[in-house]
């Protein structure tokens, strides 16, 4: 097997594993590149299939093209896609953009709160109707218990400290001194009623095998990854005024593997156009450890 057929294996067996052991399952999907790579394995995984939720938490402040592409593909391939928003902080402006907030004050309204309340099923869930594509207010308040990310523990420091199998307790809150050893591909999947957890079918990988795999795939991204002629592309996708493209000439994913190869990034964060991370001292782990993603 090859490197990323071995990775690409590994990666399915989690998801079936997720499966097999959790009852309310869902995926987040950010419409980033890994999250997508994450989304295709999965209909590998199943047979052309998506057997559970996607779930998106829209901050009203992405960029257009990533709802448009978000929405273009849950419609072509028939996703169950569900959003949720902190519609109390969106109506009292306390935002970052408002002036109201500070950016990880921002997020926290923003993405912390609306996950972890979206999650639980306390505040509204807004699913896509297949036959008007438009969103309808979802009936099912059930909390989702397995939670699918496609975090990758090489993309930024605290995610290097996940577990495949992660719990967060009862407020969400991530313990990382309580999560369980994982050897020799053994996972506890057992846990305490109102603990939900974190699956992490990624984490063993890198920016590079996303991209090569991507292109083995001829997996479709959002365009925003792409040098449009004014020689930047992004390299991280997030909310608009608080993510910013990286000087690169890459216009389509071989240039960008090629690029990734020559070491041009290799002293800089991935995440370093995202704002919100210099402001939490270069990590995430004050956000990650309340519910952030």
């Amino acid at each position: 097997m090859t490197h990323l057929e071995k990775l690409e294996s590994k990666s399915m067996h989690i998801l079936r594993e997720a499966y097999s052991e959790f009852k309310n399952l869902c995926m987040l999907w950010s419409i980033g590149k890994d999250s997508t790579v994450l989304l295709w394995l999965t209909r590998k995984a199943f047979f052309g299939h998506v057997p559970f939720p996607l779930v998106h938490i829209d901050t009203h402040y992405k960029i257009p093209e990533m709802i448009q592409y978000r929405d273009k593909l849950a419609l072509e391939w028939k996703l169950d896609m569900i959003y949720g928003e902190n519609k109390a902080a969106l109506r009292d402006k306390a935002t970052f953009p408002d002036g109201n907030a500070t950016r990880l004050q921002c997020c926290k309204n923003l993405k912390t709160d609306a996950l972890v309340n979206t999650l639980s099923g306390e505040w509204p869930r807004y699913r896509l109707n297949h036959d008007t594509g438009k969103y309808e207010r979802d009936k099912n308040t059930e909390p989702f218990t397995g939670v699918i990310v496609g975090a990758r523990a090489d993309e930024e420091g605290s995610r290097s400290k996940e577990r495949y199998f992660s719990p967060r307790n009862r407020n969400s809150d991530w313990e990382i001194e309580e999560q369980p050893p994982e050897f020799w591909n053994q996972y506890k999947t057992d846990y305490a009623p109102g603990t939900h957890v974190r699956i992490h079918p990624l984490l063993d990988w890198t920016e590079l095998d996303i991209w090569e795999y991507i292109r083995s795939e001829n997996i479709p991204v959002v365009s925003l990854y792409f040098d449009q002629g004014n020689g930047k592309r992004y390299r991280s996708l997030g909310c608009a005024p608080c993510t910013a493209p990286v000087e690169s000439t890459a216009k389509n994913v071989d240039e960008i593997v090629e690029e990734l190869k020559t070491g041009k990034f290799a002293n800089i964060a991935e995440r370093s156009g995202r704002e919100q991370d210099k402001e939490d001292g270069g990590g995430l782990e004050g956000l990650r450890r309340g519910g952030y993603m």
